[in-house]
């Protein structure tokens, strides 16, 4: 999943954002104002979550 998610991240029809507190940063990835990933990290531990459907975000432009 870490792939498609930069994939989603980078896409220039998405916009993300970052949140960092101690040692928790979220990366949340939106298609008009929809939240469809979200990356979490938690000292060495990295979790992603996606929409059901967020392959078909991959390809959009």
């Amino acid at each position: 999943m870490k792939t498609e998610f930069d994939n989603l991240r980078l896409n220039d029809a998405h916009q993300y954002e970052s949140d960092s507190n101690g040692d928790k940063q979220i990366v949340k990835v939106y298609c008009n104002d929809h939240l469809i990933a979200k990356k979490v990290t938690v000292k060495k531990s990295v979790r992603y979550f996606g929409v059901k459907n967020y392959r078909e975000f991959l390809t959009e432009n």
